[in-house]
Parts: C-alpha cells; structure tokens; sequence
C-alpha cells in the first residue's frame, strides 16, 4: 500500500516567486528573510523523498464559477495547465504544466464516493496560484505528479469547518490504501486572517493577530477540537472577509490526525497577512 510521508499546511502568497527572484532595488527589504524561511521549509519536503503530491487547495474563480460550483472537486488529467493570465500580469508568476497522476486520482474519487463524499471530478482542469505557488516554494522543480483536489472556500453556502476535518481524515485514509508502493505527500494551503478589498487589506501584519496566534496554536498542536469549538462559518467572517480559507488548514488538520502536534512550524508577519508553515511526518521524521 502507499504510504504518506509527509503533511504539509501552509499559506500560498502569490507575491513570493517575484520578492524572491527580484534583484538590487527592485528586492524588498523583507524578502531575504522570507527566501530563508521557505528553504527552510522546503527542506521538510525533500527529506520525505515523495513520488507523488496530492495538492489540496480552492480555485480562486478561475475555472469555478457560480454557474457550477463544486464543494469539493479532484483532477483526474493526465497533465494540468498552471497559472493564469492575471496571475502573470499581477504576481509575476511563470506558466507551468503539471503532470497528473491518473491512477490516485482514480482511487480517491471511487474511494471517496463510497466512504459518504459526492466528490465532482474534472478532466479538463487548470490549477491556479492555489496549488502553483506551494509547487514554486516546496518543489519548484515541478517534476513530481499530482492529485489536485479543490475546495469551496468562497461561494456560499459553504461546507461546514467540520466536513473540511472529515475530508481530510478521509483523504488520509483512502491515500494509505491504494494499492501501490509509491511515496505520498500531501499538501494543503489555506489562510489565517484575512482581508481582500476591505479597509483592513493592508497593514503590517494580518488583519486579526490574536486569530493567527490562535489558530497556528491549534494547528502545531493538532488540537481539532478546540478549533472546532471556536470555528464556525459566521465566526470566520469576524478575523477578516477572506479568512474562510483556514478551513483548507483544518482539512489539514484532518490529513495530519486529532492530537498529532507538527513536526516543523514557522511563522512570518509579512505586511498584510501572516505566513505560516508546518509539516507533519506520520512515519516519524526522516532521517538525513
């Protein structure tokens, strides 16, 4: 059977790949810290030597729109288009073409319809900054195949927080027993507070502090129940209007097991949002 080798949660800044790569005075001041911090924490990938990345993030109305919008939705190409053209002009972010890996994508839709999810399917999927953006920061290579799996996080009515928990629980279960010897890692992101065209877009850190320190205690100790006491669909409207996106981190929590605290956790205050990355190694970490 497969096993999971890694679970990583962690924001997707779309910002990264151009600071990262800006040169003289076109390089933010904060970038060098940030670059630091993520091969820091690409460095949690590359130590679990996977073969195959299931992608867990939330179409930003690219490809999903309210004519028909999926709950929960996996990829099942062979390849998958990356990245799109506002995402060029206004982040800088290259074209990227994915490789799919059919037979998992396969095995999770059967294996998710039969365990209660109505999981939708698409053959002819493009992948946004979602999914792209922890490619560029964790495996910038692009050379492994994955599994997108998509989340409503912006269109209500919304999933209750915990279908996002029972999901990924589920996910962790249908991973480990397909039949195959392969390396799996699986890695969501999501967002801690924040704000997308209101008053409190932009400042020196994300739009609700107390939320984040909350939130990345709940995570790095695995404590889903308290986070599931304190989450709800209307509580996640007060850190800020976008911040619906934690329940991909919950999902995520799900992936990674109650109780299980993280492996690897970091943090950075990045002007108008917190970053934040962990890795969970359910196989115990492995060894250099």
């Amino acid at each position: 059977m497969a096993s999971i080798v890694a679970v990583i949660a962690s924001t997707h800044h779309p910002f990264y790949y151009r600071a990262s790569t800006a040169t003289g005075e076109d390089r933010p001041p904060f970038a060098d810290e940030w670059t630091r911090k993520i091969l820091a924490f690409r460095e949690t990938l590359t130590r679990a030597r996977p073969d195959v990345l299931v992608m867990v993030g939330s179409d930003h109305f690219h490809q999903l729109w309210l004519d028909n919008m999926p709950q929960f939705l996996v990829g099942k190409a062979p390849c998958y288009d990356a990245n799109w053209y506002n995402e060029e002009r206004e982040f800088g972010l290259p074209r990227m073409l994915l490789k799919g890996q059919e037979d998992l994508s396969g095995h999770i839709l059967r294996a998710g319809l039969d365990a209660g999810f109505d999981l939708a399917f698409s053959n002819e999927l493009r992948i946004d900054h979602s999914i792209t953006c922890p490619i560029i920061t964790l495996r910038p290579e692009a050379d492994l195949p994955i599994v997108p799996i998509y989340t409503n996080i912006f269109a209500p009515p919304l999933p209750q927080p915990k279908r996002f928990v029972q999901l990924g629980q589920s996910i962790r279960e249908i991973v480990e027993s397909w039949p195959s010897h392969l390396r799996v890692a699986v890695i969501g992101t999501g967002h801690l507070s924040l704000e997308l065209g209101g008053p409190r877009q932009f400042g020196p850190h994300g739009p609700d502090p107390e939320f984040d320190q909350r939130a990345v205690g709940w995570i790095a100790n695995g404590d889903l129940d308290e986070c599931l006491r304190e989450v709800t669909l209307d509580s996640l409207h007060s850190p800020g209007n976008a911040t619906h996106g934690f329940m991909d981190f919950m999902l995520m929590m799900g992936v990674a097991g109650a109780g299980v605290k993280a492996d690897y956790v970091d943090t950075l205050d990045l002007f108008h949002t917190m970053e934040a990355y962990f890795t969970w190694y359910p196989n115990g970490a492995p060894t250099v």
